[in-house]
Order: C-alpha cells, then sequence, then structure tokens
C-alpha cells in the first residue's frame, strides 16, 4: 500500500504554482498529463465537490490525500485485477515495471503518439521513489487519480 507521505508528493506535484492547493485547473492539467487523456470539466467539478470537504473550491493537502485513500481503500478487489491486468499491459518482458519506453510502446498501440521525454514526465509525476519506472503500487495510484 502506498503511504500518505508518498501521496503527499503526488500532491506536490499536482499543486503546480505551490500555493498549497489544487484548484479545479490543476487538477484537469495534471490528469491530461498523467493520463494522456482530458477530463471535462463536468467531471472535475465533480470531483472537486466530492473531496472539497470545506467548500473553498481547492483541494488542500488533507482533503488530496483523504480522496486518495478513500478511492485506494473502496477500490481494492475488483478494480486490483483489472488494475494488474491493465499494469501487465504496459510492462516490458522481464522488467516488472513500466519504463519510458514501454509507455511509448503502449500508448502507440492507443493512438498517442507520445516522445520518451513526455513518457519520463508522465512517469516522473507518479514515481513515488523516484527509481525512474512505476512499480504496481504507482501504477494504481496513477489509475486511481484518473
Amino acid at each position: 500500500m502506498v503511504s500518505s507521505a508518498e501521496f503527499r508528493r503526488v500532491f506536490a506535484a499536482f499543486d503546480q504554482d505551490g500555493d498549497g492547493k489544487i484548484s479545479e485547473a490543476e487538477l484537469r492539467l495534471c490528469m491530461k498529463a498523467a493520463l494522456g487523456g482530458d477530463m471535462s470539466a463536468e467531471e472535475v467539478q465533480a470531483l472537486m465537490a466530492t473531496a472539497d470537504t470545506d467548500g473553498d473550491g481547492f483541494l488542500d493537502e488533507e482533503e488530496f490525500v483523504r480522496l486518495v485513500e478513500e478511492t485506494a481503500a473502496g477500490t481494492q478487489d475488483e478494480e486490483g485485477d483489472r488494475c494488474r491486468e491493465a499494469f501487465g499491459m504496459y510492462v516490458m518482458e522481464g522488467r516488472g515495471c513500466i519504463t519510458p519506453l514501454s509507455l511509448k510502446l503502449m500508448m502507440s498501440r492507443l493512438g498517442l503518439h507520445l516522445d520518451v521525454d513526455d513518457c519520463q514526465a508522465m512517469i516522473h509525476r507518479f514515481d513515488l521513489n523516484g527509481d525512474g519506472v512505476l512499480n504496481f503500487d504507482e501504477f494504481k495510484t496513477m489509475m486511481m487519480m484518473g
């Protein structure tokens, strides 16, 4: 399981202007960069409304961590199986992790043509242990955010 400290690191990556809060715009931008897809304004607003417990229109660090932890707790079994299956589609033979090259290859199969630098940036955002690749727990965190 991913620790709260690791979720806090992801929060810091999403908080692009460093103000200690994630705005709807930051959330939407980060989802697009991290997952290669765009969330609609309605999807972002719904996610914000669910997690923004103090009603200020932003996610502070505690709200963000609570959202991610609740999402993780609620999706362990069935989602875990689907997530493991998806993870296997991205992993290169024998590596057991997602590398920038394996991510680039999978994205190409999905019709998204990214360069290796883009893939490195996507991995970096969710690379909680800083090893330059995504292990399964890091991949799960990335998928929960989408």
